[in-house]
Parts: structure tokens; C-alpha cells; sequence
């Protein structure tokens, strides 16, 4: 059985960014609060005939190339039953892909394009994808293709970046999708909905779409506007769930990165693409990724009344499995320019540790993950972290906002060193250098957080009820 996942999206283009590189930046969501991931390196391939891929979740299979790119990704531990969703990477020519935000359409177009049972889902599309593609916008054509070819049975958003170019892609019914490039100086969220509007069917440099879309639509009479091609009023929802589900994520991102802008959280027409008030940095898209609504009366741990504090679901959850920023720079050498800022247990409580994407391998405790609980393992161990600042937020919040911002300056400093002690190296050896480099990186960030749990157990011991003071010799 295919679940569906709910997730929230950032995208930040290159002129955006405080330091001019292209971001994308991914939740991944799902219904479940406990689907354990590990973290790995897909292995290139060079002229190896036969190999196949077979979805577990549904009767999907394909021939591969006999040639792949080498590729980190962030699968389920159990894919035999939760499918294989390598979620997010960085190929060898820093190309990324996450992939993906669940989209849904209405059920007018669906009527003409039904989903495709059998065809190629979220479970398997890094996989026949990443490894094989050269830029952002060939990843959209290759994906497309794809599409075409097998069909989807769901829709999915995908994102692509690469130095200059960021790509958002929705999947939205059974062969139906467009993309469309994010203006270098803007940013972009997406939440669970359609979320392009206007669509420049004479601007191929900004928007790509599948093959007779245009025709689809006239031919249904599907579009309901009297003026323009607005992707989401064609394909998109307006439903309660959109209200109280999706549009306010998207709200309280755009308050953030715009704060001087009015809008209502629920406004099913907030624009997907925005210029922010300011240069955005990857500090601004975590605390976004981990937010709850903070200062305003939705906030869970807030003042508001309890039908306030419930309306609206937040965007940091407990169920965010894993969320990641995938970080392409210009001001580097190329073989030192992709880094896979990964957040195992929640971007609410635990830092996003940032890992050299040249690697040929994770730490242990990583890429090991077990179904059961073993505090050895990152994804358990900081799922754990995460899980008693919640139940003692008001007691711990500041004690993790310390160590969470103690941890982004040394992540800073961190990642220049490792550049500075790159020089000189290339091919293998600087592969193998920042593979340990990265191990190191995950040391100290256990290092730091064993201290903040030695501060949590011992404030614990201090609000303990069994206690009664009447007399110190007592």
C-alpha cells in the first residue's frame, strides 16, 4: 500500500542567498511517527548490463542505465514494506534532487487523466533518476520522459538545483505535469498543494511542460478563468484540508521571509514565488522547516486558546522523518561545492549536520539504522533528543535553542576548514578527505549533544515530585 506524505518545501535562488548559492529544502513528512532512515552512498555503476529496478509498493519495474552516478540518499530501513524513497541526494556533478512533496489535483482533470496504478511513484523516482542527469533542467526532461513513458500513480512535486538553476516540478495526474525555474532572486514554498500559477507556454527558458497540456485542457474544458492558464486553479484544490493543512504553512513562511506583508493564513491564493525582505540564509530556511507558528496565537506551546493552538498543523512535526538543505556553491572549487545539510529526528529540536557530498561513505551510525530502538543510531538517537525537549518544552526549549545555535557557528567555521584543508587535494584522495571529515563533523555533533542530554537529565532529577523538604538531615 503507497502512503501518502505530507511535507513543506523552500527553494532559494542564488541571488537570494546571503552567499549567492541555490538552495532546496525539504520535510519529509509522513503519517507515521516512527519510519526509521539510514543514511548511504549509492555506489556508481560503469557498463554494468542488467540492472532492473522493482517498486515494492507497487508493480513499477524498469531497466536501468548500465551507467549511474555515484549518489548519497536517505531510504527507509524498512523497504520491503515502506518502499525505497532515497529522498534526497547530490549526484557527482552537483546536481540535486528531492523528491518529493505529495500534490494533489481535483478530480475534474483526474477524470480525463486518471492516476496510473502501476507507474512510477515517489518510492522510486530518485533512484531511475539522479544518477543519470547533468543539470537541474535536464533532470525535469529526464524525469518527464519518465512520466510519460510509465505514467504516475500519485502526485508528486520534485525538486532539481543545480549552481545557477533551481526547478520546481509538479506531477499532477496521471501523465500531466509542468515546472518552473525559480527567478534567481526570489524564493519559493510549497506545502501539499499546486502551487504554480501563470504558466508562459512562450518562455521555455522558465517553464517546461508535458507533452499536450495545453490541448487537455481546451479539449476538457477544464481551465476555469476567462483570462490566462493558471496551473493551479486548472489542477489545484481549494478544500478545508487546504485551509487548516496547507496554505498556512505557506503563510507563516512568507510572514517570516516578509513580515511587513498582510495575509490570511488561509487564502488559497498566496503567491508561490516571493522576493524576501532580506538575503535569506540556511539559518532562516531551518528555523522555517522547524517553526510552529511561533508568536503569533497557533503556536502548540503558545497562550493562544485551545481551538487556536489546534487550528492550523504546524511545519515542524514529530513525524518529519528526516529534513534536508541541499546547498550548491559558486565561491568553491567544484568538487568541494555540494553539501548535504542533513536533520535526522525533527528540524524542530536536532541541527541540520552539514556532510561533503564527494564521499564514498556515511558514518556508522548512519548508515546502520535498525527497525528497533537503538540509541547507537543517529536517526534513534536524535528522534530520542527531540522527543524530550517537546515533552519538557518549557523547561528545555532554551537549553536545545543554546546548543542548536552553538552547533550552526561551529558548522559554519567547520565547513570553511574543511575547504581550506582541501586544497591541493583532488580525484580519490580529496574523496576519501572529506568523507573523514564528515565522520569528524558527526563526532563533535554527538559530543555536544551528549552534553545538552547530561543538562536535560540533570534539570529532570531537579523537577522531580518525589522529593519533600522539611529538614536537611531528612
Amino acid at each position: 500500500m503507497i502512503e501518502p506524505s505530507a511535507c513543506t518545501t523552500i527553494l532559494v535562488g542564488k541571488k537570494a542567498s546571503i552567499d549567492g548559492t541555490t538552495m532546496i529544502a525539504r520535510n519529509d513528512d509522513t503519517f507515521r511517527p516512527i519510519t526509521p532512515q539510514k543514511f548511504v552512498i549509492q555506489p556508481a555503476t560503469k557498463g554494468e548490463k542488467g540492472r532492473h529496478i522493482k517498486s515494492w509498493l507497487n508493480k513499477f519495474e524498469m531497466d536501468l542505465p548500465e551507467d549511474a552516478q555515484r549518489v548519497p540518499a536517505v531510504p527507509n530501513v524498512d523497504y520491503k514494506h515502506r518502499g525505497y524513497y532515497d529522498e534526497s541526494g547530490i549526484n557527482e556533478e552537483n546536481v540535486a534532487m528531492s523528491c518529493t512533496e505529495s500534490t494533489y489535483s481535483n478530480e475534474r482533470v483526474l477524470a480525463f487523466d486518471p492516476l496510473v496504478k502501476d507507474g512510477l511513484d515517489e518510492d522510486c523516482m530518485q533512484t531511475v533518476t539522479l544518477p543519470y542527469i547533468h543539470s537541474a533542467r535536464h533532470g525535469v526532461e529526464y524525469l518527464g520522459n519518465l512520466i510519460k513513458k510509465y505514467g504516475s500513480p500519485a502526485g508528486n512535486s520534485v525538486l532539481f538545483s543545480d549552481k545557477d538553476e533551481i526547478w520546481y516540478m509538479e506531477i499532477v495526474t496521471g501523465h500531466h505535469w509542468v515546472a518552473q525555474r525559480i527567478p534567481d532572486d526570489c524564493y519559493a514554498i510549497a506545502a501539499n498543494r499546486v502551487s504554480i500559477e501563470q504558466v508562459d507556454f512562450d518562455d521555455p527558458d522558465n517553464f517546461m511542460w508535458s507533452e499536450g497540456i495545453q490541448e487537455f485542457v481546451e479539449k476538457h474544458h477544464l481551465n476555469p478563468d476567462h483570462e490566462g492558464w493558471n496551473f493551479r486553479h486548472i489542477f489545484g484544490t481549494y478544500t478545508e484540508q487546504d485551509r487548516h493543512y496547507n496554505t498556512n504553512r505557506v503563510w507563516y513562511g512568507q510572514r517570516y521571509f516578509n513580515p511587513d506583508i498582510e495575509q490570511d493564513p488561509q487564502d488559497g491564493d498566496l503567491p508561490f514565488i516571493r522576493k524576501a525582505n532580506k538575503k535569506i540564509t540556511r539559518e532562516d530556511i531551518q528555523f522555517v522547516l522547524g517553526s510552529h507558528y511561533q508568536d503569533t496565537p497557533y503556536d502548540p506551546f503558545g497562550k493562544g486558546t485551545d481551538e487556536e493552538k489546534h487550528r492550523y498543523r504546524p511545519i515542524g512535526l514529530n513525524r518529519t522523518q528526516n529534513a534536508h538543505i541541499l546547498q550548491i556553491r559558486t565561491d568553491v572549487p567544484a568538487d568541494c561545492a555540494a553539501i548535504m545539510w542533513l536533520c535526522i529526528g525533527g528540524p524542530t529540536f536536532t541541527p541540520f549536520v552539514p556532510f561533503f557530498a564527494n564521499m564514498n561513505d556515511t558514518d556508522p551510525s548512519y548508515n546502520n539504522t535498525s527497525m528497533d530502538y537503538n540509541m547507537s543510531d543517529a536517526w534513534w538517537y536524535y528522534k530520542s533528543l527531540a522527543t524530550i525537549v517537546e515533552s519538557h518544552y518549557s523547561q528545555f526549549v532554551q537549553l536545545d535553542t543554546t546548543y542548536l545555535t552553538e552547533l550552526n557557528r561551529w558548522y559554519r567555521a567547520r565547513v570553511e576548514e574543511i575547504i581550506a584543508g582541501a586544497e591541493g587535494k583532488s580525484g580519490e584522495e580529496l574523496t576519501e578527505y572529506l568523507t573523514a571529515e564528515n565522520q569528524k563533523t558527526v563526532a563533535h555533533t554527538k559530543k555536544e549533544s551528549e552534553k545538552l542530554w547530561g543538562q536535560m537529565m540533570i534539570e529532570s532529577i531537579k523537577m522531580s515530585k518525589l522529593t519533600f523538604n522539611m529538614d536537611e538531615n531528612l
